[in-house]
């Protein structure tokens, strides 16, 4: 269970400034929201790749970009400007992560063999660019505040803003593409996403403007890593070691789920049209467990909040199973149950994640946050890839063809992974997060000794 911790009055961060540091998130979910639950069907009902093709392709795209991470994460820690070591970032992506989206959703009149390849070539670059942004975005947390407390705060606010752009996303997509469209998927695709990418701009300016850097390694301690380096402690470290894991199963599950949900509602609810409705009720749910996140974590603790998440999530989940074309109502209630038991789970990863930093400090001396978050998002990037993946490779061996009357063994597959497979990634989760050794008696104990050593460089 918990233990208390107090905030001193010098760590704590103005209520204003965290939701200017969500707004981040805000912008981020603008694209991840759209990956998360309409990528894989833009690529095969409006693009026209095949299933088994888009899989691979989001496996080798994202893997590829899961490595950047690392080497982003190393480079922003190396980074020296009069904004800070993060900050600039925001400033500098903006605009590259808007033109790179619009272009991912552009589909060009191309023969299969050269449209696979510019799917390869725009979606690469987009998810390179937003490495760009959301890596030191995420390891800004780090050094806002050496609070635990406070860093479980600002997350909590961070997915706040994050659930509501996933929730707005989720909801008006499809409705902007019809739209906007009028009549033509392919146009509607492109001219949401130069909405999105005007939002994302306007929202990480201010995301840029709102927030400050204040954990600044005293000289002698500020010896950065080299990435090589700062891995290997890493991968000595066994908090590290099951937050990757952890990470890498649920965003593969939700992956897995999320992308099925659309072919779930288009071809075997034949309910297209309470999709968006759908997604919303998935985003209200995620938004009320984080609005709770922060004050149930000071009172059981990160780690058995985050097992509990899981572990009654998952099952709802694989309930999906249960559920016939007619059992609509049934369909809404598992989503708003199992979303609502996963939303703790988002905003605790990242302060474990903003944990580990210290712990990484407390143990050697040297503050790697860039490489640290950069590795929270390594394994998000994997946990999507192998969820992309995975959804092409069951789609493709149930016989799934685009834009058709499926088959029963189609439909079969397309259950599964709405329900029990994912159901299984999340109980695994579960299971390897009872050995996280982080807990908040120890985190208190590393504040106050990284704190007496900083005083006695001062002193």
């Amino acid at each position: 269970m918990g233990q208390a911790v107090t905030v001193t009055p010098a760590d704590r961060i103005p209520f204003k400034e965290k939701l200017g540091y969500s707004l981040g998130d805000s912008a981020a979910n603008l694209y991840w929201k759209t990956f998360e639950f309409f990528l894989a069907i833009f690529y095969t009902d409006i693009f026209g790749i095949p299933a088994a093709a888009v899989g691979f392709m989001l496996l080798v795209t994202r893997l590829g970009d899961a490595a950047a991470d690392l080497l982003m994460g190393s480079i922003a820690d190396r980074t020296r400007t009069r904004w800070g070591h993060f900050p600039p970032y925001l400033l500098w992506s903006a605009l590259p992560l808007a033109v790179a989206g619009v272009l991912t959703f552009t589909t060009p009149r191309l023969g299969s063999g050269p449209k696979l390849l510019y799917a390869y070539i725009t979606y690469g670059s987009l998810m390179l660019i937003y490495t760009a942004v959301n890596t030191p975005y995420s390891a800004l947390m780090g050094v806002m505040t050496p609070s635990s407390v406070e860093r479980t705060s600002i997350s909590s606010i961070r997915f706040v803003g994050a659930f509501t752009t996933g929730l707005f996303v989720q909801y008006f997509t499809l409705r902007f593409v019809n739209y906007l469209g009028r009549g033509s998927d392919k146009r509607g695709w492109q001219l949401t996403m130069m909405l999105y990418g005007a939002l994302a701009i306007v929202l990480l300016l201010l995301c840029f403007i709102s927030t400050h850097e204040r954990i600044i390694p005293p000289p002698h301690l500020h010896r950065i890593a080299s990435s090589k380096s700062g891995l290997a402690k890493l991968l000595r470290s066994w908090p590290w070691l099951i937050l990757v894991g952890t990470q890498v199963l649920t965003v593969s599950a939700f992956a897995i789920e999320g992308s099925a949900s659309t072919y779930y509602f288009k071809y075997f609810l034949k309910r297209q049209d309470l999709l968006g409705l759908f997604l919303a009720a998935n985003g209200v749910a995620y938004l009320a467990a984080v609005l709770i996140t922060s004050y149930l974590a000071k009172q059981v603790g990160k780690k058995f909040l985050f097992i509990v998440s899981l572990l009654l999530g998952g099952p709802v989940v694989g309930f999906f199973s249960l559920a016939r074309p007619s059992d609509i109502g049934l369909v809404f209630a598992l989503q708003i149950v199992s979303s609502f038991m996963f939303g703790f789970k988002s905003p605790l990863v990242f302060a474990m994640f903003a944990d580990e930093a210290d712990h990484a400090e407390w143990q050697s001396g040297q503050r790697i946050t860039g490489l640290v978050f950069g590795s929270a998002i390594f394994s998000t990037k994997i946990g999507m890839a192998i969820g992309g993946w995975m959804v092409g490779l069951i789609l493709a061996h149930f016989g799934y063809a685009a834009n058709v009357s499926q088959t029963g063994r189609s439909l079969h597959g397309i259950v599964l992974a709405m329900s029990w497979i994912p159901c299984a990634m999340v109980l695994s989760a579960a299971a390897a997060m009872t050995f996280y050794p982080l807990d908040d008696a120890l985190m208190a104990k590393i504040e106050k000794e990284l704190a007496l050593r900083k005083d006695e460089i001062r002193g």
